[in-house]
């Protein structure tokens, strides 16, 4: 199959194109804002920082989608939730209210229960989440997992910063928590790893050397009574409680030289384990040899939670094959899907941001666009009806994306979205172009977007677009419509060009483009348009996806 991504709800795309029994591994990293305190959340009272509160609002919130996905719960929609899931949500209703919180553990439950259909019965499930509802999840996913012959395999903690240690009343955050699921006890793997060994233990244990190499001196005698292993060797008497191996091993041991004898009778025989035949120390459920990206990493992308390669490098590898499927039903900035797509497994991504997905395009065919072809992209709008459809969606955070949509496409994914809310001069992204200033010098100019969906637009509409350029000093702008214009296309031509000095060329200052020439191709044509995008994502809001 062609690998996969979805542009919209997750849940609706859970519901409508994913089978059931099809995926083999799942990994999500849904929005949520660990910065509240957990006493505010539980109770949904008190006072708080606003920036903070209207954050956790802004993605979560009850709403009326948050009630009807209640409703499905209680109702069984599908069939897909058990019996104590169902329970346990009408209990945190009673306790928690009907606020922002219990509108997050609705969404996750919702989105858990379709999670579960569609893993194979091998499958195995990571959630990633903070502490701050950690607990509440753990409920949900055993209610879902555990009771269906599944169960509940880890609770990794991965130390995701180093260190904030500027509360005066807490101790400093820096963890975050994945939850390990498995969906069938008898059927899962788990590919373990090693950790290489550190130099002071190598230096504490692995004192001795031969032809072999370093070794260290393993005890062979056994922690609890064992009469039937109690026997002398080469003179050496059996230890009170017996050998830890049979006779038949010692001297297969002996055989291969394997065996370190002390110069005395009465000491104790031991095994010789070789620096060199050894994985490593076994993982464990803290992680804390994986570095959080900083702001000089090379990959990063400036996505506000973008997680590292390495992290999602190991899972994939810990629950999955070459081959295997790897879903991410909220893929961001697409770490999951490229690393699963370097480690040749095959992959699906959803996510209801378009700005996600024009990232994760980019990110996978920067260096081989050829692997657009190994793509299949599902919800981008591919003619007008479905463009008419996404400009006119009810929610206002949704709708948002017809514009993202539009400025990303038309820029070749170079602009930067506007995430104001007012106040911006009716403009809705911008991208940077070289030129030269007035003394020679090399300066970027911007470049403005503005994105309408009006069935009819007046002039007026350009005179505030020529006015914002000359306001904020821009090059030029582009309008960009639902429907086409060619009132304003003629409205346009009287502001003149543009003149760029570094490479001596003349563009319209003003320009009017609609969907149906985006559908035909037509893009962004001004000169080295600088890579912006990386720095867009900084400001990226994440849309509530009840």
């Amino acid at each position: 199959m062609k690998n996969k991504i979805y542009y919209g709800d997750n849940l609706d795309v859970l519901r409508r194109y994913i089978k059931d029994e099809s995926v083999d591994l799942c990994y999500i990293d849904p929005p949520f804002n660990s910065k509240r305190n957990y006493n505010q959340i539980y109770n949904n009272v008190g006072k708080e920082d606003s920036a903070q509160a209207q954050a956790f609002i802004d993605t979560w919130t009850w709403d009326d989608i948050a009630t009807q996905g209640l409703t499905e719960i209680k109702s069984n929609y599908n069939g897909v939730f058990t019996e104590q899931s169902i329970d346990l949500i009408t209990w945190l209703e009673k306790v928690l209210k009907k606020g922002a919180l219990l509108a997050y553990l609705v969404s996750m439950t919702l989105r858990i229960a379709e999670i579960h259909r569609v893993l194979k019965p091998t499958g195995s499930f990571y959630f990633h989440c903070d502490p701050t509802a950690s607990h509440y999840l753990k409920l949900v996913l055993d209610a879902i997992f555990c009771v269906r012959g599944g169960d509940y395999i880890n609770e990794i903690v991965w130390k995701r910063s180093y260190g904030h240690g500027d509360s005066k009343k807490s101790m400093g955050r820096n963890h975050d928590v994945v939850f390990y699921y498995i969906k069938n006890t008898n059927k899962y793997f788990l590919n373990r790893f090693y950790h290489t060994h550190d130099e002071k233990y190598i230096n504490s244990f692995f004192k001795h050397n031969d032809e072999r190499g370093l070794y260290k001196l393993e005890n062979l005698t056994s922690p609890s009574p064992r009469p039937n292993l109690t026997y002398e060797y080469k003179g050496y008497p059996s230890p009170d409680k017996g050998w830890r191996v049979k006779l038949e091993r010692m001297q297969e041991l002996d055989r291969d030289d394997r065996l370190h004898f002390p110069a005395k009778k009465n000491g104790r025989i031991m095994k010789k384990v070789y620096l060199h035949e050894l994985e490593g120390q076994p993982m464990t459920d803290i992680w804390v040899d994986i570095n959080p990206l900083s702001a000089h990493d090379a990959e990063r992308l400036g996505y506000p939670t973008q997680k590292p390669e390495a992290l999602l490098e190991r899972i994939i590898k810990a629950s999955s094959n070459e081959g295997n499927i790897v879903l991410d039903a909220y893929c961001g900035c697409g770490t999951t899907v490229a690393v699963a797509n370097r480690l040749n497994r095959q992959w699906i991504g959803i996510d209801i941001t378009y700005q996600s997905i024009s990232l994760i395009l980019k990110r996978l065919t920067e260096h081989d666009k050829s692997l657009l072809d190994t793509i299949e992209i599902n919800g981008v709008p591919k003619d007008i009806n479905s463009a008419i459809a996404l400009a006119n969606k009810s929610d206002d955070r949704t709708r948002k994306e017809f514009e993202k949509w539009m400025v990303l496409t038309y820029s070749n994914n170079y602009a930067m979205i506007n995430e104001k809310k007012g106040g911006d001069g009716g403009i809705d992204g911008m991208a940077y172009i070289p030129d030269r200033d007035d003394k020679g010098e090399l300066e970027n100019k911007k470049v403005l977007f503005s994105v309408k969906s009006n069935v009819k637009l007046s002039p007026t509409v350009i005179r505030d677009l020529n006015g914002t350029i000359e306001r904020d000093n821009a090059a030029c702008g582009i309008l960009l419509t639902l429907y086409p214009m060619p009132n304003l296309v003629k409205e346009c031509k009287q502001y003149g060009f543009y003149h760029n000095a570094l490479i001596n060329k003349d563009y319209p200052k003003i320009q009017v483009v609609c969907v149906d020439e985006l559908f035909n191709g037509v893009r962004l044509e001004l000169p080295n348009v600088v890579k912006v995008l990386k720095k867009a994502e900084q400001h990226a809001e994440q849309v509530s996806l009840f």
